[in-house]
């Protein structure tokens, strides 16, 4: 009787797998938000599982395991070497037209294209707070850096989303 030895593989798979069935939809929305394509959203979160799967045991062992992979997925997108795609093009499920969208759909795809040229760093602080609703002190920690840091790239992308958004409305005026 030979002795098997204890790879990561066979102690982490099966808590891995159950917390990637359970978080997927998560995850892949937050990648969604901060990538704003489908194909990257997939790769990032992909991308952000493995790294995960990599350090699992650190993972599984972390006060929070949702924040400690959400801190990933941040850190990987904002530090990806791949251009941002800029395109003025919007891919839609429903055509907007066919759609009785309310005021506040309406806004929110007014400022979509805004957002998604933003910098990755004021990007990431705004999905993470305004579409995630996660606090100051949470984005600090998903981002590695310090809540003034969060504070500051937040004002800055908001200043940004304002004045675009004005000069959309001064040139359609």
């Amino acid at each position: 009787m030979g002795l098997r030895s204890t790879t990561l593989a066979d102690t982490a798979t099966p808590a891995y797998e159950d917390y990637v069935a359970a978080r997927w939809t998560t995850l892949y929305r937050t990648a969604y938000l901060l990538t704003g394509s489908h194909a990257d959203a997939e790769d990032l979160a992909q991308t952000t599982l493995v790294k995960a799967y990599q350090s699992w045991i650190k993972v599984a062992a972390a006060a929070s395991p949702d924040a400690y992979v959400r801190r990933i997925m941040t850190n990987t997108f904002v530090s990806s070497k791949r251009p941002l795609r800029v395109s003025r093009e919007r891919l839609v499920d429903v055509v907007p037209e066919a759609q009785a969208a309310d005021a506040v759909d309406d806004l929110r795809l007014q400022l979509w294209p805004h957002i998604t040229s933003l910098p990755p760093k004021q990007r990431a602080v705004i999905v993470l707070r305004y579409y995630e609703d996660l606090s100051e002190a949470q984005i600090a920690e998903a981002l590695g850096c310090s809540p003034g840091t969060v504070k500051s790239n937040a004002s800055l992308a908001l200043s940004s989303l304002r004045a675009r958004m004005a000069a959309e409305e001064g040139a359609s005026s």
